[in-house]
């Protein structure tokens, strides 16, 4: 992909996916009424944007001048669900979208190639969505985790599952270069990448269960200078808040995708 794709393209002159294994890269959000979401994370965010040059109806994030996420509009009349989806690094797609299906995950798209890579959009056997990138990284990953993104979290049936899951797919706890590290803290499965947390896994979602909310998915956790200062600012932009704390609140964009905001420290 080139630098202006809304997936982890590959920009010049920054790290591949090979260094940093299983770690994720991206975040991406699909939106039915683009300019409703740019003024939302705008205010919300305190995000600019630039055209990507895949046309209109995409565009990049960029917070500080930074690129943190790429959006993509849908036709109004898909009924596809809207939500953020996390892309992890992998050193072959065609190899993670092979293993997920050996394991009971399905194959969304792909993978295809977008030069200088290859992407893929897969799920979980528990159905939850995510994607692989394979190739250059969209920017330096130290400067794209310390722009915005705090970290992700699956909400899932089985945590410990999971974590195997992922972790066959993903390559993690394998010891080679770049390769992520697992522990447990918490009562969550706590995924590291050089030493910083990037994900975590907790139990309690229920496979059939009809709210998304509680369905198992990942959510993406973006850092906040004022976490209330986002409350109010969803509210006032279509935006609905689903729970709020001094350090952390889950919002719902004005298209009812979920992520969280949470005070700028390291979780």
């Amino acid at each position: 992909m080139n630098d202006d794709m809304t997936s982890p393209a590959g920009a010049r002159n920054v790290l591949s996916t090979h260094s940093v294994y299983g770690a994720p890269c991206w975040v991406s959000l699909t939106s039915r009424d683009l300019k409703a979401t740019e003024e939302f994370y705008s205010a919300v965010l305190g995000w600019q944007w630039r055209p990507a040059k895949l046309g209109e109806r995409h565009r990049i994030a960029l917070a500080d001048g930074a690129p943190v996420a790429g959006i993509a509009a849908v036709a109004g009349m898909w009924q596809m669900a809207v939500a953020w989806l996390p892309y992890f690094a992998v050193g072959s797609a065609d190899q993670a979208a092979a293993r997920v299906q050996e394991r009971g995950g399905t194959t969304a798209v792909g993978p295809i190639s977008f030069p200088p890579g290859r992407a893929a959009l897969l799920a979980d056997r528990d159905g939850a969505a995510f994607g692989v990138w394979e190739g250059d990284l969209f920017t330096d990953w130290e400067t794209w985790r310390r722009a915005q993104p705090a970290f992700i979290r699956l909400h899932t049936r089985d945590a410990f599952d999971a974590a195997i899951f992922y972790g066959e797919v993903l390559d993690w706890a394998t010891g080679r270069p770049g390769a992520c590290e697992v522990g447990y803290e918490g009562g969550e499965v706590v995924l590291r990448s050089a030493g910083e947390v990037v994900a975590r896994i907790e139990s309690g979602a229920l496979e059939a269960a009809p709210d998304p909310a509680v369905r198992p998915h990942w959510q993406v956790h973006f850092f906040a200078a004022d976490v209330g200062a986002c409350v109010r600012a969803a509210e006032l932009h279509g935006g609905s808040v689903l729970s709020a704390g001094e350090d952390e609140a889950v919002l719902r964009d004005p298209d009812g995708a979920r992520f969280t905001v949470a005070a700028r420290r390291r979780p």
